[in-house]
């Protein structure tokens, strides 16, 4: 089975999106507008093939760290707080984990450098990637000046200042192509109800197959993601997709099935990135219609996968762990005869995360009183009994305990070794 990745690339884009609109208040779309921009001034500068796709993809991932930036900053550490070169720094970590077949080097490490060294790592000019001034240079500009809404004939103005910048903010280099771009024509792309044709125009089709090492990297990247929206979720992701791997392996599927598998918890809370932190941290029980929400995020799940081609056995795995087999579940109701073996397992698999794990509502559970848990609801008929069983088998060696991502390859970078 082979993977659309641009269009798996482009999920996350949606959902980075989302993070970006309430942590920081910047309007839907900021990463894509980024990306079409600086593939465009890209383009101007000779970049071609690999190395103007990576470009792109650098530039739509270019905030991809905020929420490990965010959840630091509100750590209520003062020794440690953390500023835009731990930013750029997790950023950078994590593109490098998307193995790229081009040279990256620095693009999201550095793209909030300016041509006079006012940045957080003090680069000047002849110092700075030239993929990391572009990026910043859109970036910046974006924010800045909301192109999915500005109007073209202030233009004129845009340009006089960008000239005025040049030495200070932007390198000559990427003032012209930025001025060579910017025209009626690209504010039109750059509208909310163009940009996502724009962006597909710029990250090209590719395709890697299940088996590919690479989809264990991207679905520690998604993890990661995911898991820092709150600091009490912060391990929930990659500890079920490290769990499906494991249970995988204790079924003995083939390694297909287990990258498939591993894919689909990795992305399985996706749709949380829609739901409000403020409700994700909340220590006490949730009101009604904040559960209501909070509910909502296996919909968001579905949707924001569904758009992937040959991705439908994965989507439906990832956004059903929350149903049940007496159909009591959400959001779909599904019913037992509606769930295959997978669904039923990453359900399991949830459950046994979210009991076990410290939340704001209870300590962190060994795995003795989690599987006593999990035994009552099997015998209540809403979880599978025979999953229930393998899990209190395969688990129980690692009573609080983290399961170990699976083994890859050694010159892949891993997402945890800067902290």
């Amino acid at each position: 089975m082979k993977i659309r990745m641009d269009q798996l690339i482009m999920a996350l884009s949606d959902a980075l999106d989302i993070v970006e609109g309430e942590l920081l208040g910047v309007a839907g779309h900021h990463g894509k507008r980024v990306a079409v921009l600086s593939a465009a001034m890209g383009k101007e500068l000779d970049f071609n093939g690999n190395d103007h796709h990576g470009l792109g993809t650098c530039a739509l991932f270019h905030d991809n760290a905020l929420t490990e930036y965010i959840l630091a900053e509100h750590s209520g550490s003062t020794e440690n707080k953390p500023d835009l070169g731990f930013h750029c720094t997790i950023g950078q970590r994590n593109v490098d984990s998307l193995m790229l077949d081009t040279d990256i080097n620095g693009f999201v490490l550095y793209h909030h450098e300016r041509a006079n060294g006012a940045g957080p790592f003090h680069k000047k000019a002849g110092e700075i990637p030239l993929g990391a001034e572009l990026i910043g240079m859109a970036d910046s500009l974006d924010v800045k000046h909301h192109f999915e809404n500005f109007p073209p004939e202030k233009l004129p103005d845009l340009r006089e200042e960008i000239t005025n910048s040049i030495g200070e903010n932007y390198t000559p280099r990427s003032a012209e192509a930025f001025l060579s771009v910017m025209n009626e024509e690209m504010l039109i792309s750059l509208r909310n109800d163009h940009i996502e044709q724009a962006v597909e125009n710029t990250i090209p089709s590719w395709s890697v197959n299940m088996e590919d090492k690479m989809l264990i990297s991207l679905a520690e990247f998604f993890t990661h993601i995911i898991d820092y929206k709150s600091n009490f979720t912060r391990r929930h992701s990659t500890q079920i997709a490290n769990k499906a791997w494991l249970m995988a392996g204790y079924y003995k599927y083939p390694a297909a099935l287990k990258s498939e598998i591993f894919l689909a918890a990795a992305l399985h809370d996706l749709g949380k990135l829609a739901t409000p932190s403020l409700i994700l941290e909340k220590p006490g029980k949730l009101t009604d219609e904040e559960f209501r929400i909070i509910k909502k995020h296996v919909w968001h799940t579905w949707t924001m996968l569904k758009k992937i081609s040959g991705f439908e056995k994965i989507r439906d795995w990832a956004a059903f762990h929350h149903e049940k087999l007496d159909g009591t579940g959400y959001h779909f109701g599904k019913k037992a005869e509606e769930l295959d073996f997978i669904s039923r397992l990453l359900a399991v698999l949830d459950i046994y995360q979210a009991v076990s794990e410290e939340r704001p509502y209870h300590d962190r559970r060994t795995h003795r009183d989690t599987m006593n848990i999990l035994y009552d609801m099997a015998h209540s008929g809403v979880v599978d009994k025979e999953i229930v069983r393998d899990i209190d088998k395969a688990l129980v060696d690692f009573s609080l305990k983290d399961v170990p991502l699976p083994l890859i390859d050694a010159s892949i970078p891993s997402l945890h070794s800067i902290e």
